[in-house]
């Protein structure tokens, strides 16, 4: 909430200590009043992240939704509402003859950044203990990557590859992309702010005449409870952290997000600036939402492709707004695993129709920071052109002077 005196900082929360020139001078809700009357974006170019629309060669399950979210954004954005449509490349993906094409994208931004700002990023090792970027450690002379660890089996020092990838003289890793970048180690972090939290509300109630003992971890343990043994010693783990860095020798996960903050602000600035962009579009994600206890998206963790989190990684303000609606599905099933012990889940080929008016998808828009103004006109102006909001049957339609508080609550 806005203080009449501060504003929108807090002294209370660091991550309100943003450049004043970046907060509007203006009430945020008067932005997201657009209609969506033929040519309301005309003179505005919107980049189309086709990262988020990406998907295996043969996989069914996307499908129905990147095919419906391509013609809405092609149909509205840029056939109704006149916006300048750019997209961006992707080896999965074919590019559209009809729609601009980034001179400079997300690929070509990291490889120019990456040495810069996050160098360290090409030298980290996956779960199996194995580089992340094997094109890198193909063509690098041997090198530690972690205490112990050491990979390289071409002539060159990292160093120059740097050098030459940022100069563009040789290719990036193919797997340099806003979905790989986005992985980060865990941090310390949570260990700092829940005792934070907790002493900064007990002497709020203090003040207020109450008395308030949870004030730290072991008595929010023991005042707890948990479903099941795991959560626990999760928790108990948590307890006895001591130290706020990750042990020596190891990726440090405060460091990584700051890192990584300030690569990916930098990607997006490079892209919008370079292609001279207002703001961003792309597809909340391609999977219709999950059957409930059927089987997870196969080869993703918890159901989240890694590329949505490049907005909130970057801090970024997005808008999310329903797009449409598909009325048939590609659910993955569950299949026994190859050595027999356990269920995998697997992409299925067989087609689920999905009665009127089917399962949703969104688009997302963001914006640089300070331009929310320019985000908020774009995603209003589409919400009110496609009308895709279809309300609850007990409820109704949402009134006209409501879209603009809604918009800024979705």
């Amino acid at each position: 909430l806005k203080d009449p005196a501060e504003g929108y900082y807090d002294p209370r929360d660091p991550y309100t200590t943003v450049p004043r020139s970046s907060v509007l001078g203006t009430p945020y809700a008067s932005h997201a009043r657009m209609p969506g009357d033929p040519g309301a974006l005309k003179g505005m170019r919107l980049g189309i992240i086709r990262e988020s629309m990406v998907y295996p060669r043969g996989s069914k399950t996307e499908e129905p939704i990147v095919t419906a979210a391509a013609k809405e954004i092609k149909a509205i954005l840029g056939g109704r509402l006149g916006a300048t449509l750019v997209e961006s490349s992707d080896p999965l993906w074919k590019p559209d003859p009809g729609i601009e094409t980034m001179k400079t994208d997300f690929r070509r931004a990291l490889a120019r950044l990456v040495p810069v700002f996050m160098p360290d990023l090409l030298f980290r090792l996956g779960p199996d203990g194995e580089p992340v970027f094997k094109d890198f450690a193909a063509a690098i002379a041997p090198a530690e990557f972690m205490p112990g660890k050491v990979f390289g089996s071409g002539a060159m020092a990292p160093i120059d590859y740097l050098v030459e990838m940022a100069e563009g003289r040789i290719a990036p890793p193919s797997n340099l992309d806003i979905a790989t970048v986005q992985q980060q180690e865990l941090a310390m972090a949570f260990r700092f702010h829940i005792p934070q939290y907790l002493t900064r509300r007990a002497a709020d109630w203090k003040a207020r005449g109450f008395t308030e003992t949870l004030v730290d971890f072991p008595a929010l343990n023991t005042r707890s409870k948990f479903w099941g043994d795991d959560q626990r010693a999760a928790f108990k783990n948590w307890e006895e952290v001591a130290d706020p860095r990750n042990p020596h020798g190891r990726r440090q996960g405060v460091n990584e997000r700051i890192m990584l903050r300030e690569l990916l602000r930098r990607a997006d600035m490079m892209v919008i600036l370079e292609n001279h962009l207002d703001a961003l579009v792309r597809l909340h994600t391609p999977w219709p939402p999950a059957l409930i206890g059927g089987a997870p998206q196969y080869g993703i963790p918890s159901n989240l492709r890694p590329e949505t989190f490049n907005g909130p990684n970057a801090g970024l303000t997005e808008v999310l707004i329903p797009a449409g609606y598909v009325t048939t599905v590609y659910d993955p099933v569950f299949a026994l695993s190859k050595d027999g012990t356990r269920y995998v889940s697997v992409p299925s080929g067989v087609a689920t129709a999905i009665p009127e008016p089917g399962l949703p998808f969104s688009l997302v828009f963001r914006a640089e920071p300070g331009k929310e103004d320019v985000l908020l006109k774009a995603a209003s102006a589409y919400e009110a052109a496609s009308k895709r909001r279809i309300p609850p049957p007990a409820f109704g339609p949402l009134p006209a002077k409501s879209r603009a508080g809604a918009l800024l609550n979705a």
